[in-house]
């Protein structure tokens, strides 16, 4: 197999180049990163309040992979392969609650919401549910692990990542503060945008803050260039941060209560980061969000955005203005990462350059991205 040259990706910033065309629009490298740094690392399915309630469940499609979370009879969010054990026939093709088990619809056989198999009719031969060939300890749903931290529903596929709360020790500990109850704002605190661009091209774009004088100039025009700074932790996440937050108030002045215990650097502060490989983070004192970046090709994306406040009640008419605000400021960047996703298509593009003093939080993605690919190249170079 030939690989890409990611050599001058790992290169000090003031010499090194972006990641080559290929990773952007060859699927035989978005099959490589898949695995090396998608399923290897813990990334961003879905959200826990997509499943709020005891027994529902939701399908998710991920890099092709049937999934389903589920909140099981312990309240406790779980996902599973959605597939049968039996001759893996899609078990949940709709979100839905489910009332007593999980019912395959081809043989009927059933599973708990925590994934036990409970029933196998007719396997022994009509009307004989049992077989002594047919062991239904050995036969549960396929668990993939899981975590939750900012809402977020966390998988690693592979099961090789350090546990979690290792891997991101850092963050953790930089946003100790907000680790409370989040409370999604509901139906009208949710959308979708779905762009026609290589999924790291969003994770570069939310990192930096370089671009805001020309594609956000009403952000710009109160949080302006000079006003954020770097956020930078090698081989874990990068981001930005902005020290004149404005809180958005209601005609009669009132705002979104904030977060309980938080510092004075709050006040005024807000920070967003990217949660390698592909969660994007934002953080306020009265609100937080999530997008989650599901990959559906090496030249699509879809966007999955969360807005979560302190208390589980807010004023809805700011809530929905709240959302507005940021689905037009996301949206003032699609036609940006999609010009560099058809960018990618210019033979000879060396990966471009990064300005040493504005573009340290995206280079260090870049570098982290090849640090994944050098780690599972390793060894099949070995061979």
């Amino acid at each position: 197999m030939s690989y890409s040259d990611l050599s001058t990706v790992r290169r000090p910033i003031e010499t090194a180049n972006g990641l080559p065309n290929g990773h952007y629009i060859d699927p035989a490298l978005f099959a490589e990163e898949r695995q090396a740094v998608l399923f290897d690392n813990w990334a961003g399915l879905g959200v826990a309040a997509d499943v709020p309630d005891i027994g529902d469940a939701k399908p998710v499609t991920f890099l092709g992979m049937p999934m389903l979370l589920v909140r099981d009879r312990s309240g406790t969010v779980r996902v599973f392969q959605n597939i049968c054990r039996h001759r893996g026939m899609i078990l949940v093709e709709e979100p839905r609650k489910i009332e007593g088990a999980i019912r395959c619809p081809y043989h009927s056989w059933c599973y708990s919401t925590e994934g036990k198999l409970v029933s196998t009719p007719h396997v022994g031969g009509p009307g004989q549910n049992t077989h002594e060939g047919i062991d239904k300890n050995l036969l549960g749903l396929v668990e993939v692990r899981s975590h939750i931290w900012m809402d977020v529903v966390w998988i690693n596929v592979s099961g090789t990542a350090k546990p979690f709360e290792e891997a991101n020790a850092d963050l953790l500990a930089r946003w100790g503060e907000f680790d409370k109850p989040l409370y999604h704002g509901g139906a009208d605190s949710r959308f979708e945008l779905g762009v026609n661009c290589n999924w790291k091209l969003a994770v570069e774009n939310y990192c930096e803050s370089y671009h805001l004088p020309w594609v956000h100039p009403g952000l710009n025009s109160y949080s302006r260039l000079e006003d954020h700074y770097h956020i930078e932790e090698k081989g874990r996440f990068s981001g930005q941060g902005t020290l004149v937050y404005r809180q958005l108030k209601g005609e009669d002045g009132a705002c979104f209560p904030d977060f309980e215990g938080l510092s004075n650097k709050w006040d005024t502060a807000a920070e967003y980061v990217t949660a390698y490989p592909n969660v994007l983070l934002g953080v306020h004192r009265d609100h937080a969000f999530a997008i989650i970046l599901v990959p559906e090709g090496p030249e699509r994306t879809v966007e999955h955005v969360h807005l979560y406040y302190a208390q589980p009640q807010t004023d809805p008419e700011l809530r929905a203005r709240n959302t507005t605000q940021w689905k037009d400021v996301f949206e003032e960047d699609i036609f940006v990462v999609e010009g560099m996703q058809r960018g990618r298509h210019a033979v000879g593009f060396d990966g471009g350059r990064f300005s040493p003093a504005m573009d340290g939080p995206t280079h260090m993605f870049h570098d982290w991205v090849a640090s994944q690919l050098d780690r599972h190249r390793a060894p099949l170079a070995a061979e």
